[in-house]
């Protein structure tokens, strides 16, 4: 971002060791060929065709951190299925000299498991201070999603997000930058990864590719998201 002191909890990543070719990320390009990399923004975004590897990466530094792979705060600690990689292992993270006072990790994929955890240990204060006032379950997807970062995410913290533009309409995405704003001004940090060209525009973000076969930060107006999109914008009439 371009204030002079970003708040980062995570101020980098690098792998320590080789990794194993018989792994699946080991195939991926920019994860095999994954270099250091530094985080100098309180928001980061990881974009890339699908199969790129940032949910991968992005999912490994959670755990890393000690999130639980399905998503949730620090203290979450259940699976339904054990489905993650063993990416985390091979990873140094470097982190900031403070610790975040709070953190999620939420992704769009298995946000109903996460849910559902919250039905079994959340009570009714809990409920009313933290998620919207009713169960994640009784509301919409995007009515959830959107009411667990704006009661749930309490500020100072580390935020990893994938693709949480799968449960928001546009409108409600521009509702959830404006609470990304306010976390950041707060002393938050995000890593989001996204194929939205609508959270894309946040001023000042890093935005780092996963195409081409590495990972390298590139401009808003660089990202695919962004020229597909002003392409049907401005030729709708005669795409076809």
């Amino acid at each position: 971002m371009t204030t002079n002191m970003p708040h980062l909890y995570i101020k980098g990543l690098r792998l320590k060791e080789r990794l194993d070719k018989n792994q699946y990320y080991a195939q991926i390009p920019a994860i095999k060929n994954l270099k250091p990399l530094t985080f100098k923004s309180s928001l980061t975004f990881f974009v890339g065709e699908n199969g790129s590897g940032k949910s991968t990466l992005l999912e490994a530094m959670a755990v890393h951190f000690g999130f639980n792979p399905e998503g949730g705060s620090l203290n979450f600690n259940f699976f339904t299925k054990e489905t993650h990689s063993n990416l985390f292992e091979h990873l140094t993270l470097v982190k900031g000299v403070t610790r975040p006072k709070d953190g999620f990790f939420l992704r769009a994929e298995s946000f109903y498991n996460v849910a559902t955890e919250l039905e079994k240990v959340a009570d009714v204060q809990m409920l009313q201070r933290s998620y919207g006032g009713a169960s994640l379950h009784d509301q919409s997807h995007g009515e959830s999603f959107l009411n667990l970062v704006n009661h749930r995410f309490w500020g100072e913290g580390l935020y990893l997000l994938d693709e949480p533009e799968a449960a928001l309409s546009p409108q409600r995405q521009l509702a959830l930058m404006v609470k990304i704003k306010e976390l950041m001004d707060g002393g938050s940090q995000f890593i989001i990864a996204t194929h939205s060209p609508i959270l894309l525009a946040m001023p000042g973000a890093d935005i780092l590719s996963f195409d081409k076969g590495a990972i390298s930060e590139i401009q808003y107006e660089e990202t695919e998201h962004f020229q597909v999109t002003e392409m049907v914008v401005t030729r709708r009439k005669t795409l076809f």
